[in-house]
């Protein structure tokens, strides 16, 4: 399929700039994958709308404060506005495992052309100050990836932490004069979060309160968590035509051993299995594919076993030619409205129905659903 395949129409006012005033008060569409047909609700709602005994897994990384931004070595910013202009900017995606205990980062750096393969960048808090982390390029990739070496220092990621910005998307604007806001800080953080080390957050659990993980608990819905870190592949669009061409980053997960319990008991009890989030289904889906490839196709005679372990994946999902699109494990998915022809956009179409899918987000267009991070969600079942 081409990636024009998943175009639609979005008014620029309808891309949500801010989390709604309370958190969990976002509307939700209904998606039936069986007939199509859609229905308005709100969030508040889904514990209704799921049954005793479903099982919805989340994705409990915590964003890392992870765009910084840096003076280059015997460079001096001439501002003293909070706002970096002239810094450099870097935005960490992902921690390597670097030999000897090495400190090595991938990174979004912008200017790119500016930062080539050797050069030193300095890290402050504001411009100005003491740098209190440095780092060195050690090599340069297209689209402005560079990979960091940072310098030994004590407490890094608390430090990362205090220096650094909320990895907000690009279609979310600030004064300019902040990068993020407090506010930012708390809502762009689901409130299961537990495990830093994403550049950008699993939005679809963004809506998600402690009431209404009580609520589900309540109804008899179980809960179970995988961690996987969202990286490089979120903020780099799609620069090819045709899908087959499409190939992701792969990104970090972790399956505990409470979640690989919850999850085969799940698969064998015939229970649904509902995923919050295409971090989530992207990790399920990979992990089902890497157990039939051990150990055959899944079936009542072949039950899944998954074993608690940490990998990555890169797996990308999208409606195949011939229609068959045969998800393993997950049967029903909670998720944000995404971007015109992006990879997340064609996994929830191949889970759904492409058509049924642009018909969904043509109501919701009009119906004046907020898109995107901050913006309102779909439940697919």
């Amino acid at each position: 399929m081409l990636v024009s395949d998943f175009h639609y129409d979005l008014p620029e006012e309808l891309i949500a700039q801010h989390p709604p005033a309370t958190r969990g008060a976002s509307r939700m569409l209904t998606l039936s994958r069986t007939s199509g047909s859609f229905a308005d609700h709100l969030f508040t709602e889904l514990p209704q709308l799921l049954s005793p005994g479903d099982l919805l897994v989340l994705n409990n990384s915590r964003v890392l404060p992870a765009r910084l931004y840096a003076t280059r070595a015997g460079l001096h910013t001439q501002h003293n506005s909070p706002q970096p202009y002239g810094l450099i900017e870097v935005l960490l995606t992902e921690h390597l495992a670097s030999p000897e205990g090495h400190n090595d980062w991938r990174a979004l750096v912008r200017p790119a052309k500016k930062v080539q393969p050797g050069e030193t960048l300095h890290f402050a808090a504001t411009p100005g100050e003491t740098p209190l982390l440095h780092a060195t390029v050690l090599s340069a990739d297209d689209f402005g990836e560079r990979t960091l070496r940072f310098a030994p220092a004590p407490d890094f990621i608390t430090t990362v932490e205090r220096i650094g910005h909320m990895p907000l998307p690009p279609y979310i604007h600030r004064d300019k004069h902040q990068a993020d806001t407090p506010e930012d800080r708390q809502r762009y953080q689901t409130v299961y979060s537990q495990q830093s080390g994403s550049a950008a957050a699993p939005t679809a659990g963004l809506h998600f309160t402690p009431e209404i993980l009580s609520a589900l608990t309540a109804r008899g819905v179980e809960l179970a968590y995988i961690t996987l870190h969202v990286g490089l592949g979120t903020f780099q669009p799609v620069r090819v035509a045709d899908t087959r061409e499409i190939h992701l980053h792969s990104e970090p997960y972790t399956l505990s051993a409470e979640t690989a319990l919850a999850i085969n008991n799940a698969h064998r009890a015939n229970r649904r299995i509902i995923a919050v989030g295409t971090t989530t289904t992207r990790t399920l889906e990979h992990l089902a594919r890497t157990f039939e490839s051990t150990h055959g196709s899944l079936s009542p005679t072949n039950p899944l076993a998954l074993a608690p372990h940490s990998g990555s994946t890169s797996l990308f999902l999208s409606p195949a030619p011939d229609g068959d699109n045969n998800f393993k494990l997950v049967r029903g998915l909670l998720t944000n409205f995404h971007l015109p022809e992006s990879t997340l956009l064609m996994l929830v179409s191949a889970f759904a129905g492409r058509e049924a899918v642009l018909r969904a987000y043509a109501h919701a267009v009009a119906a004046r659903y907020r898109f995107f991070s901050y913006g309102d969600c779909m439940l697919i079942t």
